[in-house]
Formats: structure tokens, sequence, C-alpha cells
């Protein structure tokens, strides 16, 4: 592996606090996972909550290295959120949550909020909440008995409770894909500001069927074309009513050559289709040369959201990436797929400060995507 390409394991490890600092005076942080499933962070029945990434003693008393996630037999998300010191927003992709399936659900809030040693005290500062949105729709999720997709939003309550206004779903989103967090004027200059969580489709030949009928009306291809329209009108939508605008999540396209390895998937074609269509519809001219993303030119004219691809922005061209497969070997095939992106006004007036991807073994744990993360200055 190159060294434009993410470090080697062991250098990873030594930068991965260096990558999600405390948070800043007057900043906070959106840190977000597709994890691929929750049921490898759920504690067995019984048993005290463990935690990969935690140091033991080894027989001549020092702290014996981390352990890899093949070595470690539970995992936890509360480790993570103390590891990465207590982020204000953890966005989960991909909790495989049946609709109704509440015990889950609240075993999800209480592994969160279980304190993992004495000493991890349950202050206003270290307890969160927990909302999800979940898949509704009975002709698209039918398989693995409706344990698809789904969102999980989580917020310390210190946070929420100061600048939180509302969690809501979107309509049109059927399958658990969105959750939108609304906060208050006055935490960044005096606009509100909205943050989405998104599972976005992965484009398939399979069968996409009206959520009405049940009838086969395209494909998922086609189905992702669709959720990207929808999703960048909910976006316009919310900025024109004010809200600057921040997207974290799986957005479930690698935009352009930079952002995959060996080599960025062509085939089938209609991937390509789907990535021209993705940047066409989020990006501008400037940030899709920046990304060298892959556009087609086109007559027709169509609603942009102009947003900013906040690690394009600030790390350039360099080489990271958020799935790395575990039918493969760490690095030798991986994608950046996970993205945030914001408002070209928080880019323009200074309000994105840093961001980053977790990209270790480690990091990416049980499932098969990293952790990414934004800091953002706020001003109240």
């Amino acid at each position: 592996m190159t060294r434009e390409i993410s470090p080697p394991p062991l250098k990873r490890r030594r930068l991965v606090h260096q990558s999600s600092p405390e948070t800043k005076s007057h900043s906070f942080r959106v840190f977000s996972w597709n994890i691929n499933g929750v049921d490898a962070f759920l504690p067995p029945t019984n048993s005290k909550i463990t935690t990969f990434f935690k140091p033991t003693n080894s027989p001549s008393g020092r702290a014996s290295p981390p352990k890899t996630d093949h070595e470690t037999t539970s995992n936890s998300l509360r480790a993570f959120l103390s590891r990465h010191n207590w982020p204000e927003v953890l966005f989960l992709q991909e909790l495989k949550i049946k609709q109704g399936d509440c015990k889950t659900v609240a075993a999800l809030l209480t592994a969160i909020n279980s304190p993992l040693s004495k000493s991890d005290v349950l202050s206003q500062e270290r307890t969160y909440t927990l909302d999800t949105v979940l898949p509704r729709d009975k002709y698209n999720v039918r398989g693995f008995q409706g344990k698809l997709y789904g969102v999980g939003t989580i917020i310390r309550k210190d946070f929420a409770r100061g600048h939180v206004s509302l969690i809501r779903e979107a309509d049109w989103d059927l399958e658990g894909r969105v959750s939108i967090v609304e906060l208050k004027k006055g935490l960044v200059q005096d606009r509100p500001l909205a943050l989405l969580n998104i599972y976005a489709v992965n484009g398939t030949s399979s069968p996409y069927r009206s959520p009405d009928t049940g009838k086969a009306v395209g494909t998922r291809h086609d189905h992702k074309i669709v959720f990207h329209s929808r999703l960048r009108d909910e976006c316009l939508e919310l900025e024109a009513q004010g809200y600057n605008v921040v997207v974290a999540g799986d957005l479930n396209v690698a935009r352009g050559v930079l952002d995959g390895h060996p080599n960025l998937r062509t085939y089938p074609s209609q991937h390509c289709l789907n990535r021209a269509d993705f940047n066409a519809k989020f990006f501008g001219k400037e940030d899709n040369k920046r990304a060298r993303a892959h556009v087609r030119t086109s007559n027709e004219k169509q609603a942009c959201l102009d947003a900013i691809d906040v690690f394009r922005a600030l790390h350039r061209t360099e080489r990271r990436y958020t799935y790395h497969p575990r039918t493969a070997h760490w690095g030798s095939s991986c994608d950046r797929v996970d993205l945030i992106l914001a408002s070209k006004r928080l880019w323009e007036e200074g309000f994105v400060l840093s961001t980053g991807i977790l990209d270790s073994p480690q990091e990416r744990g049980p499932s098969d995507h990293v952790p990414l993360w934004v800091e953002l200055k706020g001003t109240g």
C-alpha cells in the first residue's frame, strides 16, 4: 500500500486520538458509523459490558496492546463514546432492528448508558438519548424477518437539553433510512441547524416494489436515483426555511477516482449513472472538481444542493476509506462511501473546523465500515 493510501494499522492506532480531539470550547462533534447490525454491540444476557480497545495488564505489569477485532469477544458503544471523549452526537446506520422490536431498542439504550467501571459516572455529560427510525415498508423489507436497514440517533443529554428542538422522520422514507435532528437558533450563529442521519439506498438490479401494491416498478438502482432526489429536496427545503444543513452517514456512493481502492467500481454501468446523479444533485462544479468526482455533461438543468464534502474540502486528494469488507485483507479493497456534507454557508463562514476517518481494524470493530466525524464551531 502506498503512502497516499491510509497508513498501516500500527501507525493508525497511534493517530486515533489525534484524529478525534476532545471538543474545543464552543465547538461540538458529530460522529457517524454504519455498524452493520446492532446485535454485536449488545452484551450477552447476564454479563458485564466489556470493550474492544481496552488495555489489559501483561505479566510484566505493562499494558498489553489493544486486541484486534478478531481477538475481541464483545464490543461496547459506550466504550467507543468514552474513547472519543463523549461526543455530542453519534449517528448509527444499518441497525437491523425489526419494526416494533422495542426490546432490542431498549437494550441498545441500556448498553449505551451502562457504566464501564465504578469511575464511569453517569453525569449529564456522559449519558445519551436514543431515537431510532426503523423500516415500515412491508413489500421492500421482507428479508431476514424484517431486520434490515434502520438508523439510530444518539445525542448527549446536556446537548439535547440545550440545543435540540425536534427529532423527526422524513415522511417519504419508508425503509428506515433518514433521521432529522433540528437544532435551535444560537448554536451556530443566528441560524438553526439541521443534522441528517442517512443510510442511503444501495443500488442493485433487484426489483423495487410499490409500497402500496407490492408490484415491481423498477430496480433498486431506480429507487436509489429517486432517493437522491428526495433527500436533496428535503435539504433544500430546510435551507429555504433558514436552516444550515449537515448530512452524515453511509451514502452508498464512492464519488470519484480518489474514493476507491484499488479501483473505482464501474460495473455494472448503472453504478456510474448513480454516482454521476449523486454528484450532480448534491455538489456544485467547484466541489466536484476538488473531489475529482465522476460527472456527466448534460443540458438538463436540475436543482442542486451545492453542498461541501468536508473531507475533500479539508484533506483534498488524501486517500482514506470508510468501507473495508471483511471478506478481503485490510486495505486491499476499500471505498469511501460514508460521507459528511455541509451547507456551503457553513463552510464559507468558517464553521467547519475539522474532520476525520477512523480507519483502523480496531475502530471498524465487528462492522465492515469505520466511523467518521466532523467538528463544528458553535457560537452559543
